[in-house]
């Protein structure tokens, strides 16, 4: 009889054993194709994919902590090495929620800055005249990716705060930022976050503010998001909007605005976007059209492009 290896496969299934009874992990993944078609002078169809798969998993510990564990592997974030955010979170109901971030969480403030219209500008236009990219406002996220998150513990109904601090890097200045959100009005949701650029030159404050509300197969959004910015800086604004319809339970249609207005341009940046999508099952199909001008701040043709696209995703 082999004892050695009686004794080996014991410890192995007693170890299997405590690793079930302190937690668990769990695997959800996503998957998606788009069909592009831009204009100006990248113009053309294309085709696009995403995927990625999200482990997650945790447990609650004999002092009633509970600790989980985030870590999502995206080819399409970074090809090298197809990491992307990971993030380890101690919560419970009396202390709140800390979550301690190596990458891609962002701040309390960047939680609250995707624009009512959702970003319709992040769609890789480019301006035509000297096929130069558009550039985002700035954000508080170049502070740094790597922060500690923390959601205060319930203070009254339907009230949410949240504070964040990212560290100091080589390049970058540390940075605070907090968010407030409320929805204790039926169908309402308002908001309002502060944070900072941690650039050493060009510092700003920045803001996000915003309201939806809901009324029956209808929904509305406004968001306002400004950089401040100090005397060596630029001072941004970027206004959104937007009207949603939902048909039935699957199938929705939408059309939103958003605007960038730079300080020392006489040209603002705008796009619009009108978009359908109808959900089935883990899958989703969407189609959207999206025009923009005054790109690179230029006025005329030279600023316009548009696009449209058709997408399916799948949730898994």
């Amino acid at each position: 009889m082999n004892i050695k290896k009686i004794g080996l496969t014991a410890l192995a299934a007693s170890l299997v054993s405590v690793s079930a009874q302190a937690g668990e992990m769990t695997v959800a993944g996503g998957a998606s194709a788009t069909l592009k078609n831009n204009s100006g002078t990248d113009g053309g169809k294309s085709i696009t994919m995403g995927n990625q798969l999200t482990f997650s998993g945790g447990g609650e510990l004999d002092n009633g902590l509970n600790v989980a564990l985030s870590f999502v592997l995206d080819h399409g974030d970074n090809v090298a090495s197809g990491f992307d955010s990971h993030s380890l979170t101690i919560s419970s109901d009396a202390l709140g929620s800390l979550t301690v971030a190596g990458d891609g969480t962002g701040n309390a403030q960047s939680a609250l800055d995707t624009t009512a219209a959702g970003d319709i500008w992040d769609n890789g236009f480019t301006y035509t005249g000297a096929n130069t990219a558009y550039t985002a406002m700035a954000g508080s996220t170049a502070s740094n990716n790597k922060s500690v998150n923390y959601t205060l513990p319930a203070i009254m109904d339907d009230l949410a705060l949240a504070a964040s601090y990212s560290g100091q890097t080589t390049a970058l200045n540390s940075t605070t930022a907090y968010g407030i959100t409320y929805t204790g009005v039926e169908g309402l949701t308002v908001y309002y976050g502060a944070g900072e650029d941690g650039a050493t030159a060009g510092k700003a404050d920045i803001t996000s503010l915003g309201a939806s509300y809901a009324m029956g197969s209808f929904t509305g959004a406004y968001s306002i998001n400004d950089v401040d910015a100090d005397t060596s800086g630029t001072d941004e604004e970027q206004t959104s909007w937007k009207l949603s319809y939902t048909v039935t339970d699957n199938l929705s249609v939408s059309y939103g605005e958003e605007s960038h207005e730079t300080s020392g341009q006489t040209v603002d940046e705008e796009f619009d976007s009108i978009s359908a999508s109808y959900t089935t099952g883990g899958m989703t199909l969407t189609a959207q059209q999206i025009d923009a001008k005054g790109l690179g701040n230029t006025s005329g043709a030279l600023g316009e492009a548009e696009r449209w696209k058709l997408g399916v995703s799948f949730a898994f």
